[in-house]
């Protein structure tokens, strides 16, 4: 997931329109022009604080998607609308495909494309596993507390077991959530995470906390052949 997410390109566009500003009644030769320049600019600054500092941290933010992790519900390069305040109203549910910040364990589990283990990066996944709930995958299918799920979104049934204990569910702990990729055998999600451990090779690591639920995936925008809700 791509976002404008680094805080000194916000403060630099923001102190972009403020020199603009400064400079705008200095220059005498645009005479007229000058006033109506002035006025687009304080519009501009005044959008962009809107926008910066109160629907992107709190309300609505717009992610690119790079990969073909959730295909065939989102399509490389589409652009979608995240709902950052849902979570504020509503807990999170089973079938919620959600924006959340990668753990660690995603970046060990596909070292290949992330070198830098300091740094931040946001995913989307489909939510399958609430606090409580026990999972698993074999025959070619999720199971949650022991029934099949219905997932007509997917890409293709898993070819995968998981865990590797088939006699052994996966629980989710309190404030913990499991998340999938529709595009289930070709997805860096839940079933991958690991984490390296003294004395052993690895541990599975398979939860995302609550607390790095950024929000709910809301809307396609872009392409305009794309343009959807999101369910």
């Amino acid at each position: 997931m791509i976002a404008f997410d680094r805080p000194w390109h916000v403060v630099g566009l923001i102190g972009l329109v403020v020199a603009v500003r400064v400079v705008i009644p200095r220059l005498r030769f645009l005479g007229r022009l000058r006033a109506p320049l002035l006025e687009f600019d304080d519009s501009l600054l005044i959008a962009l604080l809107v926008v910066f500092c109160v629907l992107r941290p709190f309300v609505v933010q717009a992610f690119y998607i790079p990969s073909g992790s959730m295909l065939p519900t989102l399509q490389e390069k589409d652009r979608i609308l995240v709902l950052k305040f849902w979570y504020h109203l509503t807990p999170p549910r089973p079938g919620d495909i959600v924006v959340f910040r990668a753990p660690k364990a995603a970046y060990y589990s596909n070292p290949a494309e992330n070198h830098d283990l300091s740094e931040q990066k946001d995913f989307i996944k489909r939510l399958v596993g609430v606090p409580g709930d026990r999972l698993r995958v074999n025959d070619n299918a999720l199971f949650r507390n022991g029934r099949p799920v219905e997932e007509p979104y997917i890409e293709s049934p898993p070819f995968y077991g998981w865990p590797l204990d088939p006699l052994n569910d996966v629980t989710v702990p309190p404030h913990r959530y499991v998340v999938l990729g529709d595009n289930r055998n070709n997805s860096n999600d839940s079933h991958r995470w690991t984490l390296p451990t003294r004395g052993r090779s690895e541990v599975h690591a398979p939860f995302v906390s609550g607390d790095d639920l950024l929000g709910r995936a809301w809307l396609i925008f872009y392409p305009l052949d794309r343009i959807r809700v999101l369910r």
